[in-house]
């Protein structure tokens, strides 16, 4: 086995060429390699939700996606969510309704909110409950998540979560 292997990422929008031991998680290559750490590293076994992001548009835990499984994937952190530093509609649902506080789950909440709404638009509290299962917080209780998540879907809002970006060539590292 190789000692490091070359991967392309498509992260937020943005292209990165990475060189990595090939036992290297998504949530370390993020972290360590690309500087983004809002995503979180909680249990590293893929039960709090903390590390949650989006792998080809599906909510993944990156403590437990090998980063070679991962080469020319497209991967949307919560710092891909922001534009032009203004928040996106569910970051501000959140801060709206007071479902941030130690802020550790909020990343995997946010993302894991986003993979929900994207697929329905018009959750029920039970869809909601659901499309956060997996996703741990020791703070809020999780009502005011259930509220920040059902207060944006019933603002109508068009998310516009899926495809709404088309990746750039020439990310920082690539």
């Amino acid at each position: 086995m190789p000692d490091t292997i070359d991967l392309t990422l498509c992260v937020n929008d943005e292209r990165f060429a990475v060189r990595v031991p090939p036992v290297r998680t998504l949530a370390e290559v993020l972290r360590a390699d690309l500087g983004l750490t809002g995503t979180k590293v909680g249990c590293g076994e893929g039960e709090c939700g903390a590390c949650s992001v989006l792998l080809d548009g599906t909510l993944v835990n990156s403590c437990l996606v090998l980063a070679a499984e991962c080469d020319g994937a497209a991967v949307t952190t919560i710092e891909g969510l922001a534009r032009d530093g203004q928040l996106h509609p569910i970051q501000e649902a959140f801060v709206r309704n007071g479902a941030v506080q130690c802020g550790f789950c909020t990343p995997g909440m946010i993302l894991a909110a986003y993979g929900l709404l994207s697929e329905n638009p018009s959750p029920t509290e039970d869809d909601v409950r659901r499309g956060l299962e997996g996703n741990l917080c020791r703070c809020t209780g999780y009502r005011k998540i259930m509220d920040a998540v059902l207060d944006l879907a019933a603002s109508g809002l068009d998310l516009a979560v899926k495809g709404d970006r088309v990746p750039q060539e020439g990310g920082r590292n690539g």
